[in-house]
């Protein structure tokens, strides 16, 4: 493949476990690497290096922040984002060669669907397939918007979905995914606090809960993933449940000191 006017933009800390398979799937055909890194004790910072990225160390803001600030660094007119844990299959970077070659001039950016390792197998239904995921867009009609955490990629203009998977290895093992959900749950409060979104409600929290629960393993066919299927499902109700009693918690924390001068 010939080189492409993309600048390829990733954040990490500590990943050069994954790494070496992102840069290798992507790196050949990319104009430049433009990197974001924060706190790494591990060889994050070489690896990165050795693949001719240009590397920026910055204390930890968020991902929104972190991915902005890439974003500022990159010359290519067009931006292609990764995370560390994600690699481009042989038919998406094929995808990605025709869509230069055909369709740029009709298109602001494109969506690509990422399929995600998990308990021994490809994840190819429920709320996890197709996870598609705005990553390809020309950098002067896009910007990072969202939280703490779930940040997104905000296009002005038309998009295209294009055809391959973007291979996505976000969890070594149970316990890493339940350290994230924690992780998750704070960014989310915080969240809900700044944009003065904090108050609990436990309908609410009730019917999300078993909506995420029926959507992902009935309505979009976790149940054709086996047991990894329903332990999905089951986790996208309980993280559900998981961060809005955070809220709850926070709620009840704020009105103590209350009740307290109440009861003197």
């Amino acid at each position: 493949m010939k080189k492409l006017p993309i600048s390829l933009i990733i954040i990490a800390r500590n990943e050069e476990k994954n790494l070496p398979r992102c840069l290798k799937s992507a790196a050949p055909w990319v104009s430049e690497i433009i990197s974001v890194i924060n706190d790494c004790t591990d060889n994050t910072k070489q690896i990165l290096e050795a693949y001719g990225a240009k590397v920026y160390e910055r204390e930890w803001s968020g991902f929104k922040d972190q991915k902005e600030h890439a974003l500022k660094q990159a010359t290519q007119p067009w931006i292609l984002s990764l995370d560390a844990d994600e690699e481009i299959t042989p038919h998406l970077a094929r995808s990605i060669q025709e869509f230069f070659n055909l369709s740029t001039k009709n298109y602001n950016g494109a969506y690509l669907a990422r399929k995600t390792w998990f308990l021994g197998r490809w994840i190819k239904h429920g709320d996890w397939y197709p996870d598609l995921v705005l990553r390809l867009f020309k950098k002067e009609k896009g910007h990072f918007s969202g939280g703490r955490v779930h940040e997104k990629v905000v296009v002005d203009g038309a998009l295209k979905k294009l055809n391959g998977n973007l291979l996505h290895y976000s969890f070594d093992s149970i316990s890493h995914m339940n350290k994230k959900i924690f992780g998750y749950a704070d960014a989310f409060l915080h969240d809900k606090i700044e944009k003065g979104q904090d108050q609990f409600s436990i309908t609410q929290t009730v019917l999300r809960t078993f909506w995420r629960f029926f959507r992902s393993y009935f309505i979009r066919l976790g149940f054709l993933d086996g047991y990894p299927g329903f332990y999905i499902s089951f986790n996208q109700a309980f993280y559900t449940i998981f961060r809005y009693t955070h809220l709850y918690e926070y709620n009840k924390r704020m009105i103590k000191p209350e009740l307290e001068k109440q009861d003197k």
